[in-house]
């Protein structure tokens, strides 16, 4: 069973940076992709960033294109979410998932089998 455990969330002022990491112990268990998720109160949870295993090749929100960038570091089966130039509406709960896709698009929520409990992230103005 994969575990994947969020930490680096805070509070930050408009214009500041964060580094969200996310550690999947149990290994990864067949998981193709990792991805990033947001969820803002009262609204879906929706999709960030994402980055397969094998190859690296990344996708992302285009509200985050050019502020954020995710990574892994196989060795340690931990996936990051760095992010830049931070604006209010960056505001939200942030999950980590892994999952084989089943054949789904990689920013598709329904692809990942496994979560972890969500980290805040509040950027202030």
């Amino acid at each position: 069973q994969v575990q994947l455990v969020e930490s680096g969330g805070g509070l930050v002022q408009a214009g500041g940076s964060l580094r969200l990491s996310c550690v999947a112990s149990g290994g990864t268990l067949g998981t193709v992709a990792m991805g990033w998720f947001r969820q803002a109160p009262g609204k879906e949870r929706d999709f960030v960033a994402a980055i397969t295993w094998k190859t690296g090749t990344t996708s992302y929100a285009d509200s985050v294109k050019g502020r954020f960038t995710i990574s892994t570091d196989n060795a340690k089966n931990t996936v990051y979410l760095q992010m830049n130039s931070l604006k209010p509406e960056d505001t939200a709960v942030y999950y980590c998932a892994g999952g084989r896709l089943w054949g789904r698009g990689i920013s598709d929520v329904r692809g990942y089998d496994y979560w972890g409990q969500g980290t805040q992230v509040t950027v202030s103005s």
